[in-house]
């Protein structure tokens, strides 16, 4: 349905989410309310609006807009209407007549074109009459760009983002080089700059488009997990990239290459006797993370006397013995500047940050400690009785002005801490370095001071992080920063097959699958149907009183998104099991078809810096800290979902309560069951595999490692048996092109 008329006055506005609500006098007169999550929407435009009518329970009958154009008024009444809204300030209803009457059809010329006329009609002077030129001529700059931009296929809130960064500029760059914006603007990629850019006629064989391609090429390899590309793929991907219609030379992405080689935008160097090919901002965050790393590599000796008698009265005091490894990892933490602890399961890494805790306390040191989720960081403050947090929080995620930015995914990420404001501490301890991407590790190392005790934990055989780099296994490679590898398996000596078992997959040893453990089982079925039905058995009748926890706590993990036995099936299937429909539980039904339903296990599923988070303490609910920053794999429970105000109110396992508008709900999906990927850095009582069939690059050891390794009391493998020792033979891992190795290794033989 479509309504049309002059907004008349901004009733309410969320800045965070542009969701407003406006009257609007229609062109036939009537004063209706429309809402909608709308940016640019200002009093005294003329919207042309798509929508339809909703009864409100508070507030009744609204229109609620899918989509609006900006357009001018084309009848005088209109035209009265616009000027006598209050959008020009000095003209009310009373003199927008007197104009009308004057000038007729002719008035909107007239204030832009000979303002001074104005003055003709009494009660406007000349200062007043070349004001209202102003400013009409202000809003009308808003409007036109709109109307120019909405030809070309962009939405209102897009075309405010690029008329505030280009001003009247913006006309010869959609003319002359769109693919600008993609460069220019937070949000705007190389599809839509190539879209714009074929309305605008530019040809498929542009150097622009060629350039912007490449760019893009580079930027979304990050997203894959790829710092560099190698010269024969990044060429490779460009062509698919910008092959719609006709071959695009090799030269011709090669020529660019160089452009942006001179331009400082790409930097070329060599791996293993290939041309490899960098954006150049993640080379030089590589780089410098690389630098600030051996600046930090400062060696302070301390007397081994010293230590040993520390080390002893530690043992005493928690009636342990430390092994040898765990000793010299201790000893390094106190004379390194930067060290690395590494290990698998049950070797002791958690003891031994305890150790080191113990001593700096004893010393009367400032200790940090920091994860890269909020699971891993309460896990951590659980195991050590020292408050850890998310390695976000311990920089000081900003909500003010963000930096600008940098085309990897992170644009518009601020912290306060930084190397103008650096952490105030003597020892940071990070865990779960695995999971760390070169973007929060350079952010990081910037907010450390050279001399502080950086200590890095992790296992270097999970799955590398999700975002761009192989951190962990790259500082470990080089050679060039002390590293500690601890080997002893203590918790083996408990009798535990969960850390045995992880440890043959490790080393690619078949697993015995034969049900005599206690916390490692395996359900043979034959069928999908009969693993499906056996998840919710488990789920609900086996598994949680066998454990001790609430069926909500077990952990599904699969490999796949996908297919019958991936993250999108299996979560339908199991809401129906844990949280079936129910006349007293709310549900929202999103545009994808998901039902979300209050006590739903939900999960983040991307990066948000600017969503707002407050933790309440006790029935009165009184606010104990607020922040701002949600981030791919938080995993909470909905709350409530609140119709009047239209969100989803989400309480976290850090327990941050945020509230979600309806049109952000995208960034939520169920988690009954979770990819093996998105597990990283957390650990659950139970969790279960189902295991049947699916591509080869996704069923691999390292999979399966890091998979069992998330289980605290008890594995179930349900399915086929056959596929487990097939994924422990496939040591095939998907290539990570990173190089903070070889940044590390140039800098260090350079003398630096």
């Amino acid at each position: 349905m479509e309504r049309e008329g002059i907004v008349s006055k901004i009733i309410y506005k969320n800045e965070k989410n542009q969701y407003v609500v406006f009257a609007v006098e229609t062109k036939d007169g009537e004063d209706e309310t429309f809402v909608g999550y709308l940016s640019g929407i200002e009093e005294g435009m003329y919207i042309v609006a798509q929508g339809e009518y909703v009864d409100h329970p508070n507030y009744n009958i609204q229109f609620k807009v899918s989509e609006y154009e900006v357009k001018m008024p084309d009848d005088l009444m209109s035209m009265e209407r616009y000027l006598g809204s209050g959008a020009i300030k000095g003209v009310g209803e009373i003199m927008a007549k007197r104009i009308i009457r004057k000038f007729g059809m002719d008035t909107f010329r007239i204030i832009e074109e000979e303002p001074e006329r104005l003055a003709e009609i009494k009660g406007i002077s000349e200062r007043k009459a070349n004001e209202i030129g102003v400013q009409f001529i202000e809003k009308q700059a808003m409007r036109e760009a709109l109307m120019f931009l909405s030809e070309f296929g962009i939405s209102p809130t897009l075309a405010v983002k690029i008329f505030n960064e280009y001003g009247q500029r913006m006309y010869t760059i959609i003319k002359k080089n769109p693919y600008q914006i993609a460069e220019d603007i937070s949000g705007v990629g190389f599809k839509t700059a190539d879209a714009i850019a074929m309305r605008a006629g530019i040809g498929m064989q542009s150097d622009f488009r060629v350039r912007a391609g490449i760019l893009y090429t580079l930027n979304q390899a990050t997203g894959l997990g790829h710092v560099y590309l190698p010269r024969r793929i990044a060429i490779s991907w460009t062509r698919q990239l910008l092959e719609k219609s006709g071959e695009i030379a090799e030269e011709s992405i090669e020529t660019q290459l160089m452009n942006l080689q001179v331009e400082g935008k790409v930097v070329f160097r060599e791996r293993d006797g290939e041309d490899i090919i960098y954006a150049a901002n993640f080379y030089n965050r590589e780089l410098d993370a690389a630098r600030m790393l051996l600046e930090n590599k400062s060696m302070v000796h301390v007397e081994d006397e010293e230590i040993r008698r520390i080390l002893k009265e530690i043992e005493k005091k928690n009636n342990m013995t430390l092994d040898e490894l765990q000793k010299e990892a201790v000893r390094q933490a106190v004379e390194q500047g930067v060290l690395v602890i590494t290990g698998g399961p049950g070797t002791g890494k958690t003891t031994t940050i305890n150790a080191i805790i113990q001593y700096y306390e004893m010393k009367g040191a400032e200790i940090l400690l920091a994860a890269p989720t909020g699971r891993a960081a309460k896990r951590m403050t659980e195991a050590t009785g020292y408050k850890a947090q998310t390695i976000h929080r311990l920089l000081e995620l900003s909500s003010g002005v963000p930096e600008e930015g940098d085309g990897t995914g992170n644009a518009g990420i601020r912290f306060e801490r930084n190397a103008s404001n650096p952490l105030d501490a003597d020892v940071i301890i990070i865990d779960e370095m695995s999971m760390v991407d070169m973007f929060l590790m350079h952010s990081l190392l910037a907010a450390v001071v050279p001399g502080t005790h950086l200590i890095l934990v992790g296992d270097e055989n999970q799955l590398p992080s999700v975002g761009a780099g192989n951190v962990l296994k790259d500082i470990i490679r080089s050679g060039c920063v002390p590293v500690v590898a601890l080997k002893q398996i203590f918790r083996q000596e408990e009798g535990s097959s969960i850390v045995e078992n992880a440890h043959k997959i490790n080393k690619g040893e078949e697993i015995v699958l034969d049900n005599k453990s206690k916390d490692f089982f395996y359900l043979p079925r034959t069928n999908v149907r009969d693993i499906i039905t056996e998840l919710g058995l488990l789920l609900t009748r086996k598994l949680p009183g066998y454990v001790g926890c609430d069926s909500k706590e077990i952990q599904v993990l699969t490999p796949m998104r996908n297919g019958e036995l991936g993250v999108e099936n299996l979560n339908r299937q199991l809401q129906q099991v844990l949280n079936p429909a129910h006349a007293r539980k709310k549900e929202k039904e999103c545009n994808n078809g998901t039902i979300f339903r209050e006590g739903d296990k939900v999960m983040q599923i991307r990066n948000n810096y600017k969503l707002e988070w407050t933790i309440y303490s006790g029935k009165g609910r009184f606010k104990l800290e607020e922040g701002v920053g949600v981030f791919n794999g938080d995993m909470g429970v909905i709350r409530e979902i609140d119709d009047y105000n239209e969100e989803v109110v989400v309480l976290f396992d850090d327990d941050k309560e945020v509230r979600y508008p309806y049109n952000l709900l995208d960034e939520l999906e169920l988690s009954y069951a979770i990819t093996i990927h998105k597990s990283q850095g957390s650990e659950y009582p139970a969790v279960i595999l189902p295991l049947f069939s699916g591509p080869r690059v996704l069923l691999n050891r390292n999979l399966l490692y890091t998979a069992v390794t998330r289980a605290r009391q008890c594995v179930v493998i349900v399915g086929n048996g056959y596929l487990v020792e097939n994924m422990i033979h496939n040591n095939d891992e998907q290539k990570r092109y990173s190089s903070l190795d070889m940044r590390l290794q140039e800098l260090y033989e350079s003398g630096f």
